[in-house]
């Protein structure tokens, strides 16, 4: 029997291999080969006309057929074809129903630099005798540094305990016992009545952010449409410094009140029960319920139509329309093929191997360069920085804050408002090598530049702003979208809990090294590391702009 093909460009057709379309239909076939979904009037221009033989005289898989076209490149070329989906071109939607799926999200982000710049005048509050309202105010160093540091070592165990089950709970499931976590630790630490209970409410708090931003990132990487994702997600870490930015200000109006630490934590209760009804409104995650459905967790059907419904209902489009049902098909038929050889369950290991670990070595280098090239210490130097300058609103801690938190939030924007158009490695390079050359002049300043203070001033302003157009948004989105989707919640919390220790690690050491080897040549020290980052970004971290989940992984890891 014969077959004939009339397209109006160079082409050629061979034959797919059998296991490429197991379980698929030639409708399946014929939504889920194009890179780029045209729409139907271009396919007519396109002449496409396709005629098999009698399905009862050829076995099945040789009525399916690759089509390729070589002058304008429509069409995917071998081994694409199974991974490509429906998100692959770009998305009709409207703002107005992205909205809340990012906002609520990304408030676990903004509680999380709430946090940070909370701390940061509560800590002045809670030791003062007149303010503190207590009698338990004078702190040794030890209780002092468990105070400042009890949410990060929350955030380390969180993220601990999330590894082995956040692919059960999901990621709706696990935002809403963060908004909890959170509600919990700010009401235990704004009524504390003693330091025990305090350190409890610390801990409490750190437990949400561990499952925040795990399950955040997540979130919205997996429900937004692929052309603003990277938009998205850095608008997330606008999130978190909006947060710091918040909380400086909240500790900067409640700084003179007494017992103002009490309100400088406790404001972040009523946005936790907003982040929790939040939520609680939104669906699950039409990927990880597809990802359920194809790990055998449970009936196919069932969870497709949930699939369905949740994408529907996310979109702002009735119940089981027409392109949601399309779109859930291609995102079937794409994980049913990435996972029809391997067991369903998965090793606990298998984020450790092949196209996994290449995933992590990019997600988790970026965010270990993250903090290792010494974001805590040169923020922990920003007071004296402009005090040596003459700026007399170093004297003022609280107020400093505030300025440097406005800075940051102008230079994320900007990362935002180009990520999606100049790319994830152009900023990354860019502003990595901003990074290494403010660390080299701060070094410099502390070494034979002390009589001038505007270097000092300079450098310190370059570090936050090229801190926030590359390692501060783009490590975030890059882990949120490198994972395959098969190891993306294990080798996402694997990513967190590496930021959080790391984090810890640098705040840890940084007194201990200040005092051994000076100011100076600890920035050198920092300088040097930024060189390493930025030879780890220039060779091994892939551009994945403009590319769905499913192509990052079918491209870049496989």
């Amino acid at each position: 029997m014969a077959f004939a093909v009339s397209v109006q460009s160079h082409f050629a057709i061979k034959p797919l291999q059998r296991n490429q379309f197991k379980n698929s239909s030639p409708r399946t076939f014929s939504s889920s080969c194009f890179k780029s979904r045209p729409h139907s009037s271009y396919l007519r221009s396109k002449e496409l006309t396709l005629l098999v033989p009698n399905p009862g005289l050829v076995p099945r898989h040789r009525q399916k057929f690759q089509v390729r076209i070589g002058a304008g490149g429509e069409f995917a070329d071998g081994g694409e074809v199974a991974d490509s989906l429906a998100s692959d071109a770009p998305e009709s939607f409207s703002w107005s129903s992205v909205i809340l799926p990012f906002v609520f999200p990304a408030l676990g982000g903004l509680l999380f630099g709430y946090d940070i710049g909370a701390t940061s005048g509560a800590t002045l509050s809670l030791q003062s005798p007149a303010l503190s309202g207590t009698t338990w105010f004078n702190f040794s160093p030890v209780q002092l540094g468990l105070v400042v540091s009890g949410s990060l070592y929350g955030a380390l165990l969180g993220s601990t305990l999330v590894y082995g089950i956040a692919d059960f709970l999901g990621r709706r499931r696990e935002l809403i016992i963060a908004a909890v976590l959170y509600l919990l630790g700010s009401l235990t630490t704004g009524f504390a009545p003693d330091l025990n209970v305090l350190l409890v409410g610390r801990l409490l708090y750190g437990l949400g952010i561990g499952l925040a931003m795990h399950g955040a990132p997540l979130y919205i990487a997996e429900t937004c449409p692929s052309q603003i994702r990277g938009t998205l997600i850095s608008l997330k870490e606008l999130f978190i410094v909006l947060g710091i930015l918040l909380g400086f200000s909240v500790g900067s109006f409640q700084i003179d009140v007494v017992g103002g630490w009490r309100y400088m934590y406790g404001f972040g209760a009523p946005v936790a029960l907003l982040m929790g009804l939040g939520m609680w409104s939104l669906p699950a995650s039409p990927r990880w319920l597809l990802l359920r459905a194809v790990q055998g967790k449970g009936a196919l059907q069932e969870y497709k139509e949930k699939a369905m419904l949740a994408l529907s209902k996310l979109r702002g489009r009735p119940p089981g329309d027409k392109m949601s049902e399309k779109l859930i098909d291609d995102a079937l038929l794409s994980v049913k093929t990435a996972y029809e050889d391997e067991k369903s369950g998965g090793n606990f290991l298998e984020v450790f191997q092949g196209p996994n670990l290449k995933a992590l070595t990019i997600g988790g280098g970026l965010v270990l360069f993250q903090q290792i090239t010494g974001q805590p210490s040169v923020l922990y130097y920003a007071g004296s920085i402009l005090q040596t300058a003459g700026f007399s609103a170093a004297a003022d801690a609280t107020r400093v804050s505030v300025i440097i938190g406005v800075f940051k939030l102008l230079m994320t924007w900007v990362a935002v408002a180009k990520v999606d158009d100049l790319g994830r490695r152009p900023l990354l390079i860019g502003g990595v090598s901003g990074i290494a050359l403010s660390l080299f002049l701060l070094s410099a300043y502390y070494k034979f530049l002390g009589g001038f203070p505007l270097v000092a001033v300079g450098a310190l302003l370059l570090y936050v702003g090229c801190y926030q157009i590359s390692f501060g948004p783009i490590s975030w989105l890059m882990v949120s979208e490198i994972f395959p989707l098969r190891t993306r919640g294990r080798g996402i919390s694997l990513a967190v809990l590496t930021n959080f220790g790391s984090n810890a690690l640098v705040t840890f050491a940084f007194s201990p090294l200040k005092e051994y080897l000076g100011a100076e040549n600890l920035f050198l020290l920092f300088g040097a590391i930024a060189l390493v980052s930025l030879l780890f970004v220039v060779l091994v971290v892939p551009e994945t702009k403009g590319l769905s989940l499913e192509e990052i992984e079918s491209k870049i890891l496989k």
